[in-house]
């Protein structure tokens, strides 16, 4: 592992406590917010290598998927690639994981284009203030937020998202044009024009996709290099390794030329992108009010039509780019900061704003370039920044020769993994229960993705109030009825408990005595000691005992300042078992609160 892990790592894993304790302005803290100052002091000539390799692979990837996730947001060309520079730099000084690319991606792009109407202002505006949003969760330490969305729900939405992007680009993959942009209107159109597809596009766009899917299979199978091999071998095989890692870059350069090849002969067949703004992007404020044909929308107006996209799009921004930090830092060993991640999105989506950029996130398939191409620190992300801009500098006017179909077949290639085929068959077989949000969350997706998300959310959060207001609980039957809530007991528990022992111990003849076992109890509320106190009076009135065991130090306090009345704590099961059946040299533990001793609580409480 290169030494730059182990630097970003050890800047990461100081805990939040750490640093709240720390001052703001001592080197640890200032460190924590700039994770540059882990790895830049340590940086190497052969670091610089790797991330240049890196780098420039991520960047022959990035342009032509920022012209075809353009397409998904309902944008312009040019804003797909307006967005894709500024996270690469945000993110060299901010990032915690050297795996990480930030910029257009497929489901962000898909979300756009729901809440910003295809207008290019209402789409810079959700940007900035998006990223407003996520600077103020990372501030705020908000990260946590993010854990109460169940990986179900996510897989749902993904999943959905999936099917909505690719099928979107069927029309443009079969040359159809004015075709809705609502998912089961564009469904239903589709199929009723299916027999207006243009054949050069169909041909092109298929032979496009068989292309990029030959040269993923051979990246995915390429034999590792050793270096006794010969040079040309050596040689060969990086060839190969860049041709394939850059095979979205050559597929779309050779629909180019082919479409190039028929305009010179006065013939074309292909849908082409068209006119694509030349030149870097102007620097200048978010659009605050936009002026139409109708008058000037305001500010106002412009946040209230967004609507449900001010939360849905900072939320997935984040969750999508987390997820993929999270999974890169696990599979190569080092830890991430959270918080600093939305520090760092926010940022970038707040600074993009002022160079016309869309809303972004962590890119899943660019941040795999950039780890299979060894990337050693954040730094191969200006490789990519620079491409990016050069790209707009001097390539756009050859963008405009780029058939659409061969886009979409980049789209469709890219969004293809994806789907995961396997998590319903994984959750049928783990927890059935956990299909019920990932399918409502999938089908609600395709009319809203708010509604979607939102309900999926809803679902699991009620699956979870449920498990905590209803635990299971185990009992022993025996001489003495033994029962064990299974997991924690808060108030929403505290029926459920009563019922079940009133019916087990009390509503049967002749009553029965009744030890709770309370190992997996680490803390109660005031609602509970309320119940306890009634069943002990209810067990007091029937003439039989309710001992408790196991009581942990934070709950046996709290039960003996309520002073409850006939209160028994025993050590041991066996010594209540033993009291309760009248047996000698079996006591309850009567002490005090203030009697717990101190090395004891500590023992307990560690």
């Amino acid at each position: 592992m290169p030494s730059s892990v182990t630097a970003l790592g050890q800047a990461r894993s100081s805990g939040p406590g750490m640093a709240s304790s720390a001052c703001c302005c001592s080197p640890t803290a200032v460190q924590r917010r700039l994770p540059i100052l882990a790895w830049l002091p340590s940086y190497s000539l052969q670091w610089l290598k790797m991330d240049f390799i890196a780098g420039l692979s991520v960047g022959l990837t990035a342009i032509p998927q920022a012209l075809a996730y353009a397409e998904v947001a309902g944008l312009p060309p040019q804003y797909g690639l307006y967005s894709a520079f500024v996270g690469c730099f945000v993110y060299f000084f901010l990032g915690t994981s050297r795996d990480v690319t930030l910029g257009p991606t497929a489901i962000m792009s898909l979300l756009v284009s729901f809440y910003t109407f295809h207008e290019p202002a209402y789409a810079v505006l959700l940007a900035f203030l998006s990223g407003c949003i996520q600077l103020a969760m990372g501030v705020l330490h908000l990260g946590f937020l993010l854990d109460f969305i169940s990986c179900p729900v996510i897989k749902g939405f993904t999943s959905a998202a999936t099917v909505t992007i690719g099928f979107g680009q069927i029309k443009n993959l079969l040359g159809l044009q004015n075709i809705p942009r609502q998912f089961f209107l564009q469904v239903y159109h589709t199929f009723l024009r299916i027999a207006e597809t243009r054949v050069g596009d169909a041909v092109l766009g298929l032979v496009c996709m068989l292309l990029l899917l030959v040269l993923k299979l051979m990246r995915d199978h390429m034999p590792p290099v050793h270096p006794e091999m010969p040079l040309g071998v050596r040689l060969s095989h990086g060839l190969v390794w860049s041709a394939t890692t850059a095979r979205n870059a050559l597929v779309v350069s050779f629909a180019a030329l082919v479409a190039y090849s028929f305009e010179v002969t006065g013939y074309q067949p292909f849908i082409l992108t068209g006119e694509t703004a030349e030149g870097l992007p102007p620097v200048r404020t978010p659009p605050f009010s936009v002026t139409t044909a109708n008058g000037t929308i305001s500010f106002t107006e412009m946040v209230q039509d967004m609507g449900a996209g001010l939360a849905v799009v900072p939320l997935m921004g984040l969750l999508e780019s987390v997820a993929v930090a999270k999974a890169f830092a696990s599979q190569n060993n080092y830890r991430i900061d959270a918080n600093q991640e939305l520090l760092a999105i926010g940022l970038t989506n707040v600074l993009g704003s002022f160079v016309s950029a869309y809303p972004v996130t962590g890119s899943f398939g660019r941040t795999a370039v950039n780890s299979q191409s060894g990337v050693c620190t954040p730094a191969g992300g200006l490789v990519t920044g620079v491409l990016v801009l050069l790209s707009l500098d001097y390539l756009t006017s050859l963008f405009y020769y780029i058939p659409k179909s061969a886009l979409a077949a980049v789209i469709i290639m890219a969004v293809a993994p994806l789907f995961d085929t396997k998590i319903f068959r994984t959750l049928w077989r783990v927890k059935r229960l956990d299909l019920l949000p990932l399918c409502v969350t999938f089908l609600l997706c395709f009319w809203e993705v708010q509604y979607g998300i939102l309900a999926g959310a809803l679902v699991s959060l009620l699956m979870l109030l449920h498990s905590a207001a209803r635990p299971e609980t185990k009992v022993s039957e025996g001489p003495v009825l033994v029962l064990q809530p299974a997991s924690g007991l808060s108030f929403p528990a505290m029926e459920a408990l009563r019922e079940e022992i009133l019916s087990r111990a009390l509503e049967v003849s002749p009553p029965r005595c009744l030890v709770l076992e309370c190992t997996h109890v680490c803390s109660i509320d005031y609602t509970v000691v309320l119940g306890l106190g009634e069943l002990l009076q209810d067990f007091q009135k029937q003439g039989v005992a309710l001992a408790f065991v196991g009581l942990q130090v934070p709950v046996l306090r709290v039960l003996l300042s309520a002073d409850l009345k006939g209160f028994q704590y025993f050590s041991t099961l066996e010594e209540a078992e033993k009291h309760l059946r009248q047996e000698p040299g079996a006591q309850p533990c009567n002490i005090r609160e203030d009697a717990i001793p101190d090395h004891k609580v500590a023992l307990l409480e560690a």
